[in-house]
């Protein structure tokens, strides 16, 4: 039966979403107007104060104004790869709304301190699977309820096991997965591009007016704000610009940036190298595969799960149940027995008084004994006494079972 509620509404994640569930961002998302500041207003200052000083500075009329035109369309560009690495799925795994029980196993473990071991349920949280030849250990997730994929890990601030997890990154507010790493390749190395532009349109514009007053003190006096943006893009570089280049050699390697600093030190085989054209044909030339949310779809409540094996704890509740229910019905039938047997004495009593007296004597008390404890065919349609019932008998082999486990 189709619930009300939509899948973004009820999502277990950190996510923030816009749009009714299109726009999907980190829990970070604030920290995308920093980034978008960081972009945006060094690009107005530089067509403000430095493209349009150098609008008539070239020999060809027009090319005063290309500078301008690059400027805008690649800020916009790069503003736009930033929005698709932030607010798109990154490659989110489903989660499961059970564990897989075909998973189960039972193990015996020994009790401490000695005496029978106990059966436990155990769940095998470390798989190995193989890939291209090489194996390679998958995690099960607890928050997931699943086993990670390949390359797959959990992102503990979006709470979220995404595929071909690279990093969290904290400036574009959202994790850096399989859906979005070709966008933040290009957002990275778009702005780096941006600030070489920018820097280098920067010091045209002072070379221009060290020319005109033969001074470079009279030339920053005169332009502050070209002084200004090289020393920022300067230090920009150093970040993004390393980026870019660290993030170059991973693609050529095929690895992620968890990886590389995960298993750096182990000197394993890298089982998803393709060699270094194929590398790069894989992040910039294969098809970016569909979400595998539904954000937008109506939640399914799920019919009630059947479950077929039984855990030790179920088995354990089960016994104890049973054991009380024929402690009641054993507490009945000896009620039954004791009333019979009391009936039978006043019988006996009542036929002696008649015309057959006779004194109990200890042995006839030991005889009787002995004739309670024998266990005799009971009559049809009467009860017979405690120890010589069936229904006893299999309930003291139930007893015994229990106290024996």
């Amino acid at each position: 039966m189709a619930n009300d509620k939509r899948v973004y509404q009820v999502w277990k994640g950190s996510n923030i979403f816009l749009c009714n569930g299109r726009i999907v961002f980190g829990p970070d998302a604030r920290s995308l107007i920093v980034s978008v500041l960081l972009i945006l207003v060094p690009s107005v200052i530089f067509c403000a104060f430095v493209a349009q000083n150098l609008l008539h500075k070239f020999p060809s009329y027009n090319a005063g104004y290309g500078i301008l035109v690059v400027t805008i369309i690649f800020t916009i560009y790069v503003l736009v790869l930033l929005l698709f690495t932030s607010a798109r799925d990154p490659g989110i795994i489903p989660r499961n709304s059970h564990p897989p029980e075909e998973e189960f196993c039972y193990e015996s473990a020994s009790a401490e301190g000695g005496g029978r071991p106990t059966p436990s349920l155990q769940f095998p949280r470390i798989k190995e699977v193989l890939v291209n030849g090489v194996p390679v250990k998958v995690k099960y997730c607890e928050t997931c309820m699943l086993y990670r994929p390949p390359r797959c890990s959990h992102c503990s601030i979006c709470n979220n096991c995404v595929d071909k997890f690279d990093h969290h990154c904290p400036w574009v507010g959202q994790c850096i997965g399989m859906r979005n790493y070709r966008f933040f390749f290009m957002f990275i190395s778009s702005a780096t591009l941006l600030c070489i532009f920018v820097f280098a349109m920067s010091a045209l514009h002072m070379k221009f007016l060290v020319d005109d007053h033969q001074s470079v003190l009279k030339a920053m006096k005169e332009a502050p704000a070209s002084v200004v943006l090289m020393a920022y893009c300067f230090i920009a570089l150093w970040f993004v610009g390393g980026l870019t280049g660290f993030h170059l050699y991973l693609i050529s390697t095929n690895q992620t940036t968890y990886e590389n600093f995960r298993y750096r030190a182990d000197h394993r085989r890298n089982a998803f190298d393709r060699g270094c054209v194929n590398n790069f044909l894989e992040v910039f030339c294969t098809k970016i595969k569909p979400s595998m949310n539904k954000f937008r779809a109506f939640v399914q409540e799920e019919p009630p799960r059947v479950t077929t094996r039984s855990t030790p704890e179920m088995a354990e509740h089960s016994r104890r149940d049973k054991v009380e229910e024929d402690l009641e019905i054993g507490d009945e039938i000896l009620k039954l027995s004791q009333r019979h047997d009391y009936y039978k004495t006043e019988d006996i009593k009542r036929r002696a008084s008649d015309g057959f007296p006779r004194e109990s004597t200890e042995s006839d008390y030991k005889m009787g004994t002995e004739m309670q404890d024998y266990p005799s065919r009971p009559e049809s349609g009467r009860l017979g006494s405690f120890g010589t019932s069936p229904h006893i008998l299999a309930f003291n082999d139930i007893v015994s079972d229990s106290r024996r486990a």
